[in-house]
């Protein structure tokens, strides 16, 4: 029996308190949609844009892929962080193979940093109310 093959690959991205869902759809123009925004209109800065393309680039498919997210939470840095790791995971499900140039350039590995949570006594994580000797 014929089973045809996926109309896309998926995956997951997630950095501090952004999520990201990423759809790679195969024979593509290498156009990069984020919130039905475009790329450009989406990140104002050039390095949040180059960091979102990182794995595409790579492995030099950025013509071959057009790339869907719906990504929320956190800012602009924590968001394009969470769509770079949703394209590499992306990409594993597309080919098994690039998993070894990816994983070398660290783009396969969740960054667990997150915020610390604020405690009492302080007015911060770490930050304590201005000393006074009088």
């Amino acid at each position: 029996m014929y089973t045809p093959k996926k109309a896309y690959f998926y995956g997951t991205g997630r950095r501090k308190s952004s999520v990201a869902r990423v759809k790679l759809v195969p024979n593509g123009t290498g156009v990069v949609t984020i919130n039905n925004r475009t790329l450009d209109n989406y990140f104002g800065l050039a390095t949040l844009k180059s960091l979102v393309k990182q794995p595409l680039t790579l492995l030099g498919l950025e013509e071959k892929f057009d790339v869907v997210v719906k990504v929320q939470g956190g800012g602009f840095t924590g968001q394009a962080g969470a769509i770079r790791l949703g394209i590499a995971r992306a990409l594993l499900q597309a080919d098994a193979d690039y998993r070894s140039t990816l994983k070398k350039a660290g783009l396969l590995t969740r960054d667990s940093r997150m915020k610390e949570r604020k405690k009492y006594g302080l007015k911060a994580a770490r930050r304590a109310p201005q000393f006074s000797k009088r």
